[in-house]
């Protein structure tokens, strides 16, 4: 069965891009062009027609003929580009559904082919989808490292040196009457323990690839009517929440997502905290609250005029989040000193917002720096490698004489939780859920 979709945005555009797959894609190539021959690897310069009515799609087209094993993939592939009008995309669709043998694709299931032909791993078709979805500078330089294969080689090194490993321990069972070099054992247990630790290395890393890939977490915090919501509406240039001058108008938590200079980031506005009365600002106090403790960063608003300032407010300053002392513009301003990156704006003048936004930009860069060479991006990947260490933790707690056979089961599965993350196993279940967030096309 071939399969076909638009790899391109929908028109109109100057050029759309329709792919083809499949074992019989060529035959299908020669029956839209009326070619007799189709060059590989070059540009067809070609007409498209309706082979039923013998109309022309588009006078002028180019087709790319990439021949198994040597394409995206892994099976015979054909790229058309067409003029990228909604009528000409239109008719070419439905020109190739009613070729025989052919289908449209599912979502992502030019990839799932690739991985299933071992054009690529798992991790590297995991990437392809984040470099696609890629909306931040951040995120696309994380999606390219991926995609240029550093963390899945970093993954197979580790797994090779377990099978290495777990090779020495089943020859241990299968020749007892052969005695294996002490030493041989004793380096086992090193390049186990070795993987241990880079494994908790990779494990221990502020959950930065997750960060990058789904967005850091920023709070808008602080005192009623002190100019969060106006903040929130300055960052994000559009009014995402109501400002009033009546206190405690925000209630519930308002959040939304900002490309800040190519940092994913998703700035929620809360309610303002004071000693209230009204259980439903009550409810949404506490979900302020709640929403600080969950933030990577709070930013803590405080209007500088105030005298006194609530203690729950004062709880949340600190080393790692940002006041800002809002309303600089008024004449009767206090001098409060804080344990915290303090900026003194306006947010109805506008002054000083650009230099808290960079106080953002330094406190994410700072908190959330990682030099680990495979950058965790996803929770399942996260979830293969802690098992891995638990099933290595049963490894070395076993006595390898006496328990060799189970020792050596402990480190098969360890080796398979590892494998698991870029490919090397049966997989099948969690394909599904991999590529179902794909574009059609891809």
């Amino acid at each position: 069965m071939n399969i076909y979709a638009l790899s391109s945005g929908r028109g109109p555009s100057g050029i759309a891009i329709v792919r083809v797959s499949g074992k019989s894609s060529l035959k299908v190539c020669k029956n839209l062009t009326q070619l007799k021959e189709i060059k590989s690897n070059e540009v067809n310069f070609c007409k498209f027609y309706d082979p039923k009515t013998k109309n022309v799609i588009d006078p002028e087209a180019l087709l790319l003929w990439f021949p198994a094993p040597n394409s995206y993939t892994g099976d015979d592939l054909a790229e058309f580009q067409v003029h990228g009008s909604n009528a000409v995309i239109n008719a070419l669709l439905k020109a190739l559904s009613e070729q025989d043998d052919c289908r449209l694709a599912e979502p992502g299931e030019f990839t799932k082919v690739a991985f299933q032909n071992d054009k690529i791993d798992l991790l590297k078709a995991e990437s392809i989808g984040d470099l696609i979805h890629a909306e931040t500078e951040l995120q696309r330089e994380q999606a390219v490292k991926l995609v240029q294969g550093n963390a899945s080689k970093y993954y197979d090194d580790l797994r090779q040196k377990l099978i290495k490993s777990l090779s020495y321990i089943e020859a241990k069972i299968d020749f007892a009457e052969d005695d294996l070099p002490e030493k041989v054992l004793k380096e086992v247990q090193i390049a186990v323990k070795n993987v241990h630790k880079d494994i908790n290395k990779i494990i221990e890393d502020n959950k930065i690839g997750e960060k990058i890939r789904d967005g850091f977490r920023v709070s808008i915090t602080g005192e009623v009517n002190a100019g969060k919501s106006s903040l929130l509406n300055l960052i994000a240039k559009r009014d995402v929440a109501i400002v009033s001058d009546e206190a405690g108008t925000t209630r519930d938590v308002i959040e939304t997502y900002l490309n800040i200079d190519g940092y994913p980031v998703i700035l929620a506005d809360t309610a303002g905290i004071r000693d209230a009365k009204n259980e439903i600002e009550k409810k949404g106090i506490s979900l302020a609250l709640g929403k600080s403790k969950e933030a990577d960063l709070n930013i803590v608003v405080i209007d500088n005029s105030s005298k006194t300032i609530n203690n729950e407010i004062k709880e949340m300053i600190n080393k790692d989040s940002i006041v800002l002392l809002n309303k600089s513009d008024i004449q009767n301003k206090q001098n409060h000193k804080f344990d915290s990156e303090t900026v003194l704006v306006s947010v109805k003048d506008n002054k000083n917002i650009d230099k808290a936004i960079n106080k953002i930009k330094e406190k994410l860069s700072t908190k959330f720096t990682s030099n680990n060479t495979a950058l965790i991006t996803r929770e399942r990947h996260r979830v293969k490698l802690q098992e891995c260490l638990k099933e290595i933790d049963k490894f070395l707690k076993k006595d390898q004489v006496k328990d060799i056979e189970l020792a050596a089961e402990d480190l098969r599965m360890a080796t398979r939780y590892l494998g698991s993350i870029v490919g090397k196993v049966d997989v099948e279940e969690i394909l599904g859920s991999i590529f179902k967030d794909f574009c059609i096309g891809k």
